[in-house]
């Protein structure tokens, strides 16, 4: 049975591959052949064409990933290359969960530059993860229409405090509290509690499961997951966590850098993908080494 992709080509008839599309393929190519794994590069053009909400984790991208899935041999395991600034919490869920399906617990991310919110939460999915020198990860506090729900969380408890020690604070803090719509705070509180077990359960259960079972994996994974949750220590949700504040709360990190191979041909995808997502319309690419790409272009509104 043709996928998505097979399906549209027939469509569209033979067509010859744009540069861009040709150097990204031989690299990527390069890339699987070099480490003998399954390679499939989900990149976000965030950096380039900022304010695209598509641009993020969404359910879609499910498409295409069943399409760069389709008639890979799932035994040889999966390198994820991993460039986003996060999304939809529920949508990494779905994700994680196939990836899961497909390619059991043999998944190992690798972030050439960043992989921010719900993509930390998606190499925390994974066996291992492969950083560079310059990679970031970011916290896991989830936000709400772009508020931060712990730190919605945080000014209650301060509210509370303050006012059970002096009331007259009462008027100060009604102003504030006011403007909180019905229910949200506990649709806070649900969505801190989601993602901080989400993501101890995928360490326990993937990065620090072992044969015999580690019997600190319970507790790895919860010092991981309150620091990468540390709202009033990260003090935003945009905070850049390197190498080796990754390494240090425990995380299985894989120096991209100790592989001098592997680092060029990663850094070579990742300048490929960065020219494709500047120099053209498209903000968002899953595609594997074989060529099979889905890629969501941007489409200008004229202004009258």
């Amino acid at each position: 049975m043709p996928n998505w992709s097979e399906v549209f080509k027939e469509i569209q008839g033979y067509r010859v591959k744009s540069p861009f599309d040709a150097v990204r393929l031989k690299y990527l190519t390069k890339l699987h052949k070099h480490t003998g794994r399954n390679v499939i590069a989900y990149y976000s053009g965030f950096l380039s064409k900022p304010g695209i909400d598509l641009s993020q984790i969404v359910d879609e991208d499910k498409d295409g990933f069943m399409m760069a899935i389709h008639r890979l041999d799932r035994s040889k395991g999966l390198d994820l290359v991993l460039h986003t600034e996060g999304g939809d919490g529920a949508a990494t869920e779905s994700i994680v969960d196939y990836l899961r399906r497909m390619f059991g617990k043999n998944v190992r991310a690798v972030v050439p530059q960043i992989a921010m919110s719900a993509g930390t939460m998606i190499a925390c999915s994974c066996r291992q993860i492969v950083m560079a020198k310059h990679s970031s990860l970011g916290p896991i506090d989830p936000q709400l229409r772009g508020i931060p729900a712990l730190g919605v969380v945080e000014e209650f408890e301060r509210a509370c405090r303050e006012i059970k020690a002096d009331s007259t604070r009462i008027p100060i803090w009604q102003a504030i509290i006011g403007q909180y719509r019905p229910t949200f705070l506990s649709q806070c509180e649900n969505a801190i509690a989601w993602s901080r077990a989400f993501v101890a359960e995928q360490l326990e259960q993937v990065m620090f499961s072992t044969d015999p079972p580690d019997p600190n994996a319970t507790k790895k994974a919860s010092n991981i997951v309150q620091k990468l949750s540390d709202y009033t220590g990260n003090k935003g949700h945009n905070r850049h966590l390197n190498i080796d504040e990754c390494k240090a709360m425990g995380l299985d990190i894989v120096v991209l850098e100790n592989d001098a191979v592997l680092q060029d041909l990663v850094l070579t995808i990742h300048h490929c993908y960065m020219h494709l997502l500047q120099n053209t319309l498209a903000y968002k690419v899953i595609e594997n080494h074989k060529g099979v790409a889905l890629i969501k272009n941007w489409a200008p509104q004229n202004k009258i």
